[in-house]
């Protein structure tokens, strides 16, 4: 069984959208319930104060700050508290991101601007301000949430968010490249089609652009289009993070674990 005892963890975005187990909040959980010192980050104090509380009721640990990762001050002084409080950084994981639909033609340059800032900028602030820290200590691991949009066209108008999580694919590898003989291991995990509040918040945006229809279509067709018949949750891809941020996978580097429910696989791409 993976074990993080010892272990101090940044988990971004480590509150929920809404209702229920987003996967930052799964995430931050999970690793709390392995052992790991969490250390959260969230634009949004109340959703990241609630994952904490969780933690702490089941007798872990987590201090949480609040900071937009887009910005770079705001990641340097998140990072600085952590190192202030704890005095290292395991575990980096790059959480944040979200998605709008669209087409080149017709989306505004500002969201195509933020879309790539919050699914890739951010990723590169926060692996840029813990990799020295993670290289002094001769050891660490960073896993990005990317999203099987990075590497297949899987039926939604979101070429921003598609664009960005594939650079942020290719950001981890060659990164991991770099750090492969500083212990620095680099990895991500690349989510198909999750039930999450994310996806509920986003599910009236899409179905217009998609399906011209209600909710319940969108959700329809979303499990009617995973091979094993419905969507995946926040735990799915929150096992998946665990296990590439302990050293069950100390020999895994540089590459993508679909948690996708065969997605990828029936889709050409």
């Amino acid at each position: 069984m993976p074990k993080l005892e010892g272990r101090v963890a940044i988990v971004t975005g480590c509150g929920s959208q809404g209702p229920g187990w987003g996967n930052g909040k799964a995430i931050a959980v999970t690793l709390a319930r392995h052992g790991a010192t969490v250390f959260g980050i969230d634009n949004n104090p109340a959703a990241a104060d609630e994952t904490a509380g969780i933690i702490a009721g089941e007798g872990g640990r987590c201090v949480t700050a609040t900071a937009d990762v887009t910005n770079k001050a705001g990641v340097d002084a998140a990072v600085a508290d952590c190192l202030d409080r704890f005095g290292r950084i395991d575990v980096l994981v790059n959480n944040v991101g979200h998605s709008l639909p669209g087409d080149p033609a017709t989306m505004p340059e500002d969201v195509w601007d933020a879309q790539i800032a919050v699914n890739l900028k951010s990723a590169f602030l926060c692996t840029r301000a813990v990799l020295p820290v993670m290289e002094a200590q001769g050891k660490g691991a960073v896993v990005s949430i990317a999203s099987t949009a990075a590497i297949r066209y899987t039926g939604k108008p979101q070429p921003g968010y598609a664009a960005a999580k594939a650079g942020l694919v290719q950001f981890s590898r060659v990164t991991a490249i770099d750090y492969a003989r500083r212990g620095v291991r680099l990895n991500c995990v690349l989510p198909g089609l999750m039930e999450t509040p994310l996806v509920e918040k986003l599910a009236a945006d899409f179905a217009s652009h998609e399906t011209g229809t209600d909710r319940d279509a969108f959700y329809r067709r979303r499990h009617e289009q995973v091979p094993m018949g419905h969507m995946g949750e926040a735990w799915d891809v929150a096992e998946a993070v665990l296990f590439l941020a302990s050293d069950t996978s100390k020999y895994i580097t540089g590459t993508e674990l679909l948690v996708d429910g065969g997605l990828c696989a029936a889709v050409r791409g």
